[in-house]
């Protein structure tokens, strides 16, 4: 119960503060002349303000609140290693019995978990979203139970109370890490790139040697191993082995007493791509589709193309000395004996045997295939003359064989069963629309993969593998009315584009493939093939355990799930003969960056506050009272400010003197002191 005396003046106070001034000084002035009534008109002045004030008696009914101490238990992934937890277990109990025992205190637990993704420990956010639910006058104290390592002081809120850190974590603990300073996301197939690699030692490692061993691998092949030196940027010198995806896996071995081997590992994630793609296109003689080949590869930035057409056969004679011709010879010798191995892909374009290319050059073309080279052969009427291309020792490798006979009626391109799965062909678009082709090559005994058929479900585009190499066949000229927009064209470039890019081995067009997109710690697994089922794809995790999952079909060869990866690191994919590998999470997890507990990050935050940085390893600091504003901490202690906060249950106000017995004692002053000064 609180009693006390309030004013509520009736007039504004300026008016007071001047009736005061001009009553003293008429008081002043009768006590000059020796009035004898000066001092029961002062009395009447005095009653006459005071009244004028409104006085007002007050009574009001209070409840004690009790103060509130936030304690922060944090439970990142940093906090959990070597004995932390215990440390935590071990004085969340002391604390909680301190709490309990210290009178009119409420505890308001708080449990620090992992960031979203990788924030890491965001103590701060979990500090400001406590105070926005708790009255910020009843704040006593703020304790965090951490080993330091937060990751967003930036957001630090204004602290109403001292905010003290007791300190997981031992003087002893060491951690080995592993940096990788730079590492592209694009690099080109068979050049070198340059990654910067660091060893760093943090606390107090127990071996003090200045070299540690490293491991290589890459999509979880065999690894490699070097010896570098520790404290240091290493620049390591890298060349990728394929094209698309090449994951590379980096491993410090783990020394005994270490507090993790979380950071001993670095994925690193680079799309292998080719420098220049090297094309050589030989057009048998001038017609509209050469053109469209060569507008197609020119196109490509990343294409180098090197494009003859034979103008004038040897059987040409017409008197003129080839030295006056504004011709360039065909340089038969040099392309196909000497550098036909720098061609990625050979484009035989309506080509015919007329004794330019002699049978031994055409024979280092079919080993060229068998090696790992590509041949696509653009027939027209010359494929099936005497003089095909076909009847030369190409003949071991082209996928089907002509039957002499020319089709020249209109017919509409029809994508196959087979080829509605195929990645060259899948997706062209609906074949209803396309415009009509007018001739065609009749070919039989096709091996590989019939693409496309046209009149009578005759093979078309034919696709096939020789050796290590690729070979196609288009047993049409006629692919170039499509870009002319004949009868509504088709989608002659996007074919074209496909096929020639399957030739020369990408990724993305492989027809059998297997492969995942990550998204944090979800991954999306696809299969392609061409056969109408496939089995369970098994996922082996970084641990060393499997589990197999099943496929379903999304489209014609397509098929696809999705995972989530329980832990950061290396998944290995496999399906058959088909295998990828994928990482998961960052290559060193936040978390695991910095993992030697430290004061140093919130040392800023709580100097302000007056708090204190204690270590667990020395015991569970007791808890005081501290007056605010005065030092909050001290050897083996930390304070609390009492808040005596309190909540109002009634006010009831009551005027002090009632305004009638205020007239009557004003008039009685008044009316004594005129007599008593007109009696002398």
């Amino acid at each position: 119960m609180i009693q006390v005396i309030l004013f509520d003046p009736l007039v504004p106070w300026s008016l007071i503060w001047g009736l005061s001034a001009l009553s003293l000084i008429s008081i002043g002035a009768a006590l000059w002349r020796g009035l004898s009534g000066w001092a029961l008109r002062g009395l009447a002045a005095l009653g006459l303000i005071g009244a004028l004030t409104g006085p007002v008696y007050q009574v009001e009914d209070r409840s004690p609140l009790s103060d509130i101490v936030l304690v922060v238990s944090d439970e990142t992934a940093s906090n959990q290693l070597s004995d932390r937890a215990t440390q935590l277990d071990e004085a969340k109990s002391v604390l909680a019995d301190q709490l309990a025992n210290r009178p009119n205190t409420q505890a308001r637990w708080i449990t620090l978990a992992d960031g979203d993704g990788d924030s890491g420990s965001q103590l701060m956010g979990a500090i400001s979203d406590a105070l926005a639910e708790e009255p910020r006058a009843r704040i006593a104290g703020i304790i965090a139970l951490s080993d330091g390592q937060i990751h967003d002081t930036q957001n630090t809120p204004d602290l109403p109370a001292p905010l003290h850190l007791l300190m997981t974590g031992k003087d002893t603990d060491w951690d080995r890490r592993l940096i990788v300073r730079n590492a592209p996301g694009f690099a080109i197939i068979g050049e070198p790139i340059t990654l910067r690699l660091r060893i760093e030692d943090q606390g107090a490692p127990q071996d003090n040697s200045p070299l540690a061993p490293l491991e290589i691998s890459i999509d979880g092949g065999t690894p490699q191993r070097f010896t570098i030196p520790i404290g240091t940027d290493v620049d390591l010198p890298l060349t990728l082995p394929h094209g698309g995806r090449n994951v590379i896996q980096f491993v410090v071995p783990t020394e005994q007493g270490e507090l993790t081997d979380r950071n001993n590992t670095a994925l690193v994630q680079i799309n292998g791509v080719r420098d220049r793609l090297r094309v050589l296109l030989v057009s048998g003689e001038p017609h509209p589709g050469s053109r469209t080949w060569r507008n197609l590869l020119k196109s490509d930035s990343a294409v180098d193309l090197v494009h003859f057409t034979i103008l004038r056969p040897p059987e040409k004679q017409d008197g003129v000395p080839v030295d006056e011709l504004s011709l360039i010879a065909f340089p038969t010798r040099e392309l196909f004996l000497e550098k036909i191995d720098d061609f990625d892909l050979i484009i035989f374009d309506r080509y015919q045997r007329r004794g330019i290319l002699p049978a031994i050059y055409l024979d280092n073309v079919s080993d060229y295939v068998t090696k790992g080279g590509a041949v696509l052969v653009a027939a027209g009427p010359d494929f099936a003359t005497a003089d095909s291309i076909y009847r030369s020792p190409l003949s071991t490798v082209l996928p089907a064989r002509p039957t002499a006979r020319v089709i020249e009626d209109p017919y509409q391109p029809v994508v196959t069963d087979l080829g509605q799965r195929h990645p060259v062909t899948a997706d062209l678009g609906d074949p209803q629309i396309w415009g009509r082709w007018l001739r065609q090559i009749e070919v039989d005994r096709p091996q590989g993969h019939t693409l496309m058929s046209g009149l009578e479900d005759r093979p078309l585009l034919v696709l096939n593998r020789v050796g290590e190499g690729r070979v196609a066949l288009l047993a049409s000229d006629h692919a170039w009315l499509w870009s002319r927009g004949y009868e509504g064209g088709g989608p002659q470039l996007e074919l074209l584009r496909r096929l020639a890019h399957w030739m020369m081995k990408e990724p993305e067009l492989e027809e059998q493939a297997l492969w995942a997109e990550a998204t944090g710690q979800r991954m999306r697994i696809l299969r392609r093939t061409l056969d109408d089922s496939v089995g369970k794809v098994t996922v082996t995790q970084p641990d060393g355990s499997a589990v197999d999952l099943d496929l379903a079909e999304t489209g014609p060869g397509q098929w696809e799930t999705q995972y989530d990866g329980p832990e950061i690191g290396l998944y290995r994919l496999t399906e058959g003969d088909q295998s990828a590998v994928i990482g998961l999470g960052p290559s060193a997890p936040r978390e695991f960056e910095e993992t030697i507990a430290t004061a140093d990050i919130l040392r800023p935050v709580i100097k302000p506050t007056r708090g204190g940085l204690l270590n667990l390893q020395s015991g569970v600091p007791v808890l005081r009272n501290v007056r605010e504003g005065r030092p909050a901490a001290g050897r083996g202690w930390i304070g609390l400010t009492p808040k005596n906060a309190y909540e109002t249950l009634s006010v009831v106000q009551s005027q002090l003197l009632p305004p009638w017995l205020v007239l009557l004692l004003v008039s009685f002053f008044i009316t004594v002191g005129w007599i008593r000064e007109g009696r002398r």
